[in-house]
């Protein structure tokens, strides 16, 4: 006969156990929340550049991203702090052509934009530009709402709990437990914290993307601008599976394991639906390899609070429940790790983006408490399973007490692991390195296209598209690129293009040594005895 529940967990072990995991959630709070806001989309382009100072007003704005975005809010602040609303707009791939409604007057503007990414992460930014001459810049940008921000981080743990302890746990008790009840208050508790977190998550993807404060939570808007990123998937999948989780409890004995099998794999949809990985190419390597990651951890760390209560409280059947789990857990594991690598690979890229990015930290400090995980999984399976299964009173102690160790160090990743909410992957950021930096200039004898590839300093490749003022033909005799940037102390980069057939002059193999703002000069010889020279500022990015 099995264990009653009182006989395998008590309110008082219940809240003590809770604890713990609250103790855990505020120790790694830190380390889950990075210094800086970070999102997977990068500027990599904007038309007037930041700091450019035009003669007339433009009559659209243009800006490049990274990877293919949506508009949320596009904004202009006219110089006395007044905004105006861009609402007229076009989408190309990866750039947002918007229409300038009005002649701007004399001073600074702030294009302010915020966009929502593949991924579902909002990222904002401002550009200032200045008509005629520069003057105050009127005070435009977004501090980060750390309220916003440590609701949004909670909110991501909380869901985990359910998702992995909560559905992975109703899936243990289902197939590996045969219907014991140790554990079942825990793990229903797990699957009711993650149906509570799941909606509320996404009311603050919700008010993330619009940079909204959190008063503004009951806002019809905000729920709508939600459900249009890709995280709405995640969420409703999430509550199906935490549904199914819930009913394999509470069914039927004949249809719990297969509604306990459903719940795992919506664990792994919903993790797949959405994220750094969800956009990361291939797509049809990364999303089944979070599929499998997602659903190995739930078997893993859903196991672990019922088989401990089972093996602590030494009911009949604790040695066949241990068993099934140490035959069973070898093979996810392994799939488990596979993936995980899998992913590291792709989002990581290089060894040195482990330290010099926060994604890359963050990892490492993931990596370091599935270490201590794996030793203590080794010990318990190779050392202790044996006389556990046998019935060894005290092995099993040392067994249950190992596994709670096991549970507090699974609660501490899933703290590190909802920080990367924050962090884009350093594969986000070699993407928007490699992309070019373009500018167009503009003047009455001479206009040009100039784009430098890739758009951060090193070695480049510079390309010139030449024409007159009314953007006819010009049939340039010689070219000539001059790269200054006075402040650095460095002399002047003078280097002479070619034509190679195709309509541009090209500048390869060509030396920009540091990042910042140059300054970009050609030197256009359009006669024998006449050189027109055009001159506009270009940001160079750091590697």
């Amino acid at each position: 006969m099995s264990a009653s529940p009182r006989t395998c967990i008590d309110d008082w072990r219940a809240a003590r156990l809770f604890a713990r995991l609250l103790a855990v959630l505020l120790l790694f709070a830190a380390l889950a929340l990075p210094d800086r806001a970070f999102a997977h989309a990068a500027l990599i382009n904007a038309d007037p550049v930041d700091g450019a100072v035009l003669a007339q007003s433009p009559a659209r704005f243009s800006l490049s991203f990274s990877e293919p975005v949506s508009p949320l809010a596009l904004n202009l602040v006219r110089p006395d702090g007044t905004q105006l609303v861009l609402t007229s707009y076009r989408l190309d791939d990866q750039t947002i052509e918007i229409d300038n409604p009005e002649t701007l007057k004399a001073g600074t503007h702030v294009l302010s934009w915020r966009v929502i990414s593949e991924d579902g992460h909002p990222v904002g930014g401002s550009v200032l530009f200045s008509i005629g001459a520069p003057s105050a810049p009127p005070v435009a940008g977004e501090a980060v709402d750390w309220h916003l921000r440590s609701a949004i981080w909670i909110g991501k743990v909380l869901l985990y709990v359910g998702l992995f302890l909560g559905v992975g746990g109703a899936f243990a008790l289902a197939w590996l437990a045969e219907d014991q009840r140790c554990g079942r208050r825990f793990v229903i508790g797990a699957i009711l914290c993650g149906l509570a977190a799941a909606p509320m998550s996404l009311g603050l993807q919700g008010l993330d993307a619009l940079g909204a404060p959190l008063a503004r939570l009951a806002q019809p808007v905000v729920w709508q601008t939600a459900f249009a990123t890709s995280f709405g998937w995640t969420v409703l999948i999430a509550l199906i599976a935490l549904g199914l989780g819930l009913l394999s409890l509470a069914g039927p004995r004949g249809g719990r394991k297969p509604l306990a099998l459903a719940g795992l794999a919506g664990v792994g949809a919903a993790l797949a639906a959405s994220g750094h990985a969800s956009a990361a190419e291939p797509q049809w390597l990364t999303r089944p390899m979070v599929f499998l990651h997602g659903a190995g951890i739930a078997f893993w760390a859903g196991a672990l609070v019922p088989l401990g209560l089972s093996v602590r409280q030494q009911s009949k059947d604790a040695g066949a429940f241990l068993h099934r789990f140490s035959r069973a857990i070898l093979p996810v594991v392994a799939v488990l790790a596979a993936a995980g690598i899998v992913l590291a690979v792709i989002q990581v890229q290089r060894p040195a983006a482990l330290v010099s990015t926060a994604y890359g930290r963050l990892l490492l400090v993931k990596l370091v408490l599935l270490l201590f995980l794996f030793t203590l999984a080794t010990i318990n399976r190779w050392t202790l399973t044996a006389p556990a299964e046998a019935g060894a009173t005290e092995v099993q102690r040392r067994l249950a007490r190992s596994i709670g160790a096991e549970v507090l160090i699974v609660v501490a990743i899933f703290a590190v692991a909802a920080g990367w909410r924050f962090t884009p992957p350093p594969r986000a950021l070699a993407i928007a390195a490699a992309q070019p930096v373009s500018i167009h200039i503009h003047t009455l004898k001479a206009m040009a296209d100039l784009s430098i590839v890739p758009g951060h300093a090193g070695q480049v490749a510079a390309s010139m598209v030449i024409m007159t003022g009314d953007f006819g033909p010009l049939d340039a005799k010689q070219v000539t690129l001059v790269l200054s940037k006075p402040d650095s102390g460095i002399e002047p980069i003078k280097r002479p293009a070619t034509k190679p057939g195709d309509g541009t002059w090209r500048v390869d193999n060509l030396i920009i040594p540091v990042p910042g703002r140059w300054t970009a000069r050609l030197d256009i010889l359009v006669s024998d005895f006449k050189v027109v020279k055009i001159e506009a500022p270009i940001d160079i990015r750091a590697e």
